[in-house]
């Protein structure tokens, strides 16, 4: 587009939501592209997310990512990003192109059933009122539609989903420098938003996470320098640095999966995503559960609060508050489910080997809903997704695609002599444990008593006695699940 032409119409808005990043964004390319100048907004309006509400983790991430992108703006642009907040993201944009004499509002798509239905009333109520409005794939490799079986139905089991995509074309990411930006006079400060929570419970987050896109370009350059190599063996072990932790940062878009495939199949040295070798191969899969976990949410909508397969509607839940409690604070008795609750507090994440345990311990050993465990760590996690964290805990439960048949109980025990075996991950989360010897750090219970004494651990005291027996709930969950295999 020629540029006085452009200026003449007027600015473009990039409405900036779960894509905080000013590479590899194809909303915001494609403002550049135009010639005209660019406003990048950000709305807050909490309401228009229910009944998935960003939770206190998240928010806090969102705030410093927000502070970090304007940071680079003013940096590279002169100009900073413009804060809005209203209980109508469409109100704040029509407001903001009358003002500004805005031509377009561009953005890059989300996938949450909620969310889709209002983006498309946005996208046609803007263009009634005369504005240019379009939306882009900014997340994911493959947009959800896009992807079909032979059948042209969507995929339930993600090996042959996966494989599919391998087939395809992987798109390279593609960045457009930006040189002009202008803040709309309107705009707010961030801290006004009051996004970090009031309490001190996120105080330790800053000595484990900085937001931002920076970071997470850092965070996977040495990922794929030190880790990568061995991801298979490390991956499962929390008491190992073997993960990428790039979660956090994928789920608020300071870092799009194109960037990740290319930079990993770039350090291989590979031709393709198709040709990688055995542990790059598993670390790329990861990135493939997500994309799968988009697959169900953007097919099966209703997943977010009721299960894929409807006998799991009728499954005898308990509902006990003391047990649930007891889960959330970490003190169950078992080590390291303990060990990865007080890790989620902490931190606002959680290894994904024990984000297993702690979900199987929850749904199978108690019984408790797995949308409680859901709801949880919606509110706790700093890498909220809501496609993944759905997927995560059907998965567990057994009640959705692909999952885990529910006969399939992880002993916590096993689990954690398994991919823990010194203890050292649960003498880090659970101090009160300590000088316990790793042969009983897992079931203290089995200490002797000069062990326990001279460990300083009192059972029910120091530390509590299992709030249940294994064994005997691992036999109740499974009578329950045959009374309703047959409906």
């Amino acid at each position: 587009m020629n540029q006085d032409k452009a200026n003449q119409q007027g600015p473009v808005i990039v409405w900036l939501r779960r894509d905080l990043r000013l590479k590899d964004n194809p909303a915001l390319n494609a403002a550049i592209e135009t010639g005209a100048p660019v406003i990048l907004v950000f709305i807050w309006a909490p309401e228009e997310e229910d009944p998935w509400e960003m939770g206190g983790a998240s928010q806090w991430w969102l705030h410093h990512s927000l502070k970090s992108l304007d940071s680079d703006l003013q940096e590279i642009a002169g100009s900073g990003l413009t804060v809005l907040k209203s209980t109508s993201s469409l109100k704040a944009l029509k407001e903001c192109a009358d003002a500004t004499c805005a031509q377009a509002v561009f953005w890059n798509r989300r996938y949450e059933p909620h969310i889709i239905e209002r983006d498309q009333q946005i996208k046609k109520e803007l263009r009634e009122s005369g504005l240019e409005a379009k939306s882009f794939n900014g997340s994911l490799l493959f947009e959800p539609h896009q992807v079909q079986n032979k059948s042209g139905s969507p995929f339930k089991v993600f090996t042959p989903f996966w494989k599919h995509c391998l087939t395809r074309d992987f798109d390279s990411p593609h960045s457009k420098y930006i040189q002009s930006v202008i803040q709309w006079d309107q705009s707010i400060e961030i801290d006004s938003l009051q996004l970090t929570p009031t309490l001190s419970w996120a105080d330790a987050f800053p000595e484990y996470w900085t937001p931002g896109e920076a970071s997470a370009h850092e965070s996977l350059k040495s990922f794929l320098k030190k880790a990568v190599q061995d991801y298979n063996d490390d991956r499962n072990r929390p008491d190992h640095q073997g993960t990428s932790r790039l979660s956090p940062h994928l789920a608020f878009g300071e870092i799009s999966p194109r960037q990740i495939v290319d930079s990993l199949v770039k350090s291989m040295k590979s031709d393709s995503p198709g040709k990688l070798p055995k542990d790059a191969s598993i670390y790329l899969s990861e990135v493939g559960w997500r994309e799968f976990a988009y697959h169900l949410i953007y097919h099966f909508p209703h997943t977010t609060t009721e299960p894929l397969r409807p006998e799991f509607a009728d499954f005898p839940w308990e509902k006990s508050k003391e047990d649930l409690q007891a889960w959330q604070k970490g003190m169950t008795g078992y080590p390291i489910v303990d060990a990865g609750m007080r890790e989620l507090w902490t931190t606002g994440w959680m290894h994904n080997r024990v984000r297993m345990i702690v979900a199987s311990f929850l749904i199978k050993d108690l019984r408790i809903h797995w949308l409680e465990g859901s709801k949880w760590f919606w509110d706790t996690l700093v890498d909220a997704d809501l496609a993944s964290n759905t997927m995560g805990w059907q998965w567990t439960a057994g009640s959705g695609a692909d999952a885990a048949p529910y006969f399939r109980i992880f002993n916590p025990v096993t689990q954690g002599e398994r991919f823990d075996p010194e203890g050292d991950y649960v003498r880090k989360w659970v101090p009160e444990l300590r000088k316990l010897p790793a042969k009983c750090i897992h079931q203290p219970w089995t200490a002797k008593e000069w062990e326990l004494k001279r460990s300083e651990v009192i059972l029910g005291e120091t530390y509590p006695e299992r709030i249940v027996h294994h064994d005997t709930a691992r036999k109740i969950a499974l009578d329950a699940y045959q009374k309703i295999k047959g409906k």
